[in-house]
């Protein structure tokens, strides 16, 4: 039994094909990420200078940047209404950091507009990391002893965070979408210089995508296993 539900057919059939999409999503930033932050920008302004200036430009002057430890853990922080750039960004004049530091002030303008998703997302934040964490176990755990009410509860619970990682995805491709149309209309970047920060945005978005798949994948296995019994 233990041997059929950690490796079932569905999970070759669904979980598998997502794991190898993620980990090409994962390789493909990377890859993406490292060629173009090599290459610098003409006006030589780091990730934090972009930043500042589009936050400026948007009316958020009461919005901090700060650099953080790690390789792209670049991320906007609504509770502090803070923009935390990495270090291969805050200080980096390259067209990469640029888009990516550019994306990050685009959340703190979906925040300081109200955009809808977002405060969805962060609504969810609380109940997705209690279906992360316990649903998929206790889903595992019903099939595993044959408790229905298990079953389901788990299956319930990890909706929940598959129902955060769709939500999310609106969220970031909306950052994308301003941060490219800030770099267009303010001229920061010339011409050929937004292209390659398209591209960066484009290859971090399939990782959203690529998480997305992942947890829709065990959730239709574990829903699939549960019809099974």
């Amino acid at each position: 039994m233990l041997g059929f539900i950690f490796l079932d057919q569905y999970y070759i059939l669904l979980v598998i094909p997502a794991l190898v999409f993620s980990m090409y999503a994962q390789f493909k930033v990377k890859n993406t990420f490292g060629k173009y932050s090599k290459v610098s920008n003409k006006k030589g302004l780091t990730g934090a200078d972009i930043a500042r200036v589009i936050l400026e430009k948007n009316g958020l002057n009461d919005v901090r940047i700060e650099k953080v430890g790690g390789e792209l853990t670049d991320h906007y922080d609504p509770r502090t209404k803070v923009v935390r750039l990495s270090q291969v960004v805050h200080g980096s004049n390259s067209v990469a950091a640029i888009g990516v530091a550019a994306h990050e002030t685009g959340h703190a303008i979906q925040h300081s507009v109200g955009y809808g998703p977002l405060v969805l997302r962060s609504t969810l934040v609380p109940v997705a990391g209690i279906g992360s964490n316990m649903g998929f176990p206790m889903a595992i755990v019903g099939l595993i002893f044959g408790w229905d009410p298990l079953i389901y509860i788990g299956i319930g619970a990890f909706s929940l965070a598959v129902l955060f990682y769709l939500v999310t995805l609106p969220v970031e491709f909306n950052a994308s979408s301003r941060a490219i149309r800030t770099l267009e209309d303010t001229a920061i970047l010339d011409y050929d210089e937004v292209d390659p920060a398209k591209k960066v945005l484009s290859a971090a978005a399939m990782t959203y995508v690529a998480s997305a798949a992942v947890a829709i994948a065990n959730l239709l296995r574990l829903v699939l296993l549960a019809r099974r019994r």
